[in-house]
């Protein structure tokens, strides 16, 4: 679907007056003049896109419009993109004047079953359904700035082609936020299962993410593990179902999930060395029963657990069904863990980090480019950057002079990034695209 004229000329006024240009004078290096020019020509269109992208969210792997859009998009700088890859995600290689290295820029497209609060003159109104519940549905993490931005970089890259030495894949990926069921594959791992590197493998892979636990204009990076892996766990109690005013003659499932909860806290607390290896264990959602007297024969419990070490993970697993399985054996009762991995932890190669930081920090401009702690937060990015090494950043949102504490932060219905974000986006990951083609810091 093309992107309508008019909305670009609701956007143009107030874009300005919300996303300057955040060029450096710099101490680093003056900016770019290449890279100026170019983002600078083409962030009224990324604000409008964002705009647009915003008041019409897509649930994960139902993108179909948003992909519609960035299919144009890219056919219209002269690309064959790929398209119903994963099943909604879209594709396309820029090739510059000359052999060169190649990279891939990832953006994700999917939002969240969330009913936007924002008060925004474009905010979303959509409803949708999610797991059998009705939903509202928002880019309440900034999908939609990550979609504009990665469409910005594209055009800009297209209109210096003949500069370029290398190719340039980009990604438009589906379902980062999981599968709309659980345990499906979806998101990265879907798309790289379809064969999107089978004739085009990078030499290293780019992503950014918006994030309001940091100040509008800054940059944040860490090297190594830096963001959790995510799994997605269900438990079964399975009891015996009798009248609620005699308990005793059957099982309660209900009772038994609840001590299960409570012992499994003991894990992280008593179990893992969490000054060395942080690990959540949370439940998310708890179901059982139909009547207020009647005990039922099941209870189900879902939630998430975050780790970023592939062996505490799997310890924590192994434990947490221990726990399960003998807690519910001691009342009567079965219990069933199963347990679903939607990401691997991400982690930035340090040698591209090292390389590459420098042109963030020509983005950004000197001081601004911070280092963050590892956040139980997860990506699935890391899919991507598990193949070739990886660098991925985040991009602050939150104005200066407000509270980074109490900010909505990403996944509230109250998430409101500020525009300033789009412009850093563009010029940081435009940057670094360009440096590296270039053979910067190698």
């Amino acid at each position: 679907m093309r992107f309508r004229p008019a909305l670009l000329a609701l956007a143009l006024a107030p874009a300005f007056a919300c996303a300057q240009s955040t060029a450096p004078a710099d101490d680093t290096g003056a900016a770019d003049p290449r890279i100026d020019a170019a983002a600078t020509a083409v962030q009224p269109k990324v604000v409008a896109w964002r705009r647009d992208l915003h008041q019409h969210p897509e649930l994960g792997n139902q993108e179909t419009r948003t992909a519609g859009v960035v299919a144009d998009h890219l056919r219209a700088l002269g690309l064959e993109p790929r398209t119903g890859i994963g099943p909604t995600g879209v594709v396309a290689v820029l090739k510059g004047a000359r052999p060169g290295p190649r990279i891939a820029l990832r953006a994700d497209m999917d939002a969240l079953p969330v009913t936007e609060a924002t008060g925004l003159p474009f905010a979303s109104t959509v409803k949708s359904e999610y797991r059998g519940q009705p939903v509202g549905v928002m880019h309440a993490c900034g999908h939609d700035l990550h979609v504009a931005i990665l469409m910005g970089v594209a055009e800009a890259l297209a209109g210096m082609r003949e500069q370029l030495a290398g190719e340039v894949m980009f990604v438009f990926q589906p379902a980062e936020e999981g599968p709309p069921v659980a345990g499906e594959v979806a998101g990265a791992k879907r798309m790289l299962d379809a064969g999107i590197w089978d004739d085009f493998t990078p030499d290293a892979v780019l992503g950014l993410h918006v994030w309001s636990r940091l100040h509008a204009g800054q940059i944040g990076v860490r090297a190594g593990p830096f963001m959790a892996s995510a799994d997605e766990w269900t438990l079964t109690v399975t009891g015996r179902q009798t009248h609620g005013s005699q308990p005793w003659a059957g099982v309660d499932p209900i009772t038994v999930a609840a001590q299960v909860l409570l012992g499994a806290q003991a894990i992280v607390a008593r179990q893992v060395d969490i000054t060395a290896h942080p690990v959540v264990l949370t439940a998310g959602q708890l179901q059982a029963g139909t009547r207020f007297n009647i005990i039922p024969d099941t209870a189900t419990m879902v939630g998430t657990l975050r780790t970023f070490d592939a062996g505490v993970r799997q310890d924590v697993i192994d434990r947490f069904r221990s726990t399960a399985e003998h807690f519910a054996a001691a009342s009567g009762a079965t219990a069933t863990l199963e347990v679903a991995g939607n990401a691997p932890a991400t982690a930035n190669d340090p040698a591209l980090l090292q390389r590459l930081r420098p042109s963030l920090e020509r983005a950004a401009g000197t001081g601004n480019v911070v280092e963050v702690p590892r956040y139980t937060i997860a990506e699935d990015f890391s899919v991507f950057a598990n193949e070739v090494p990886g660098l991925y950043f985040f991009v602050g949102t939150t104005p200066r002079g407000d509270a980074l504490d109490s900010a909505p932060m990403n996944h509230s219905p109250l998430y409101a990034p500020d525009e300033s974000a789009l412009d850093l986006g563009v010029r940081a990951l435009l940057q670094a695209t360009v440096d590296f083609l270039d053979g910067a810091g190698a």
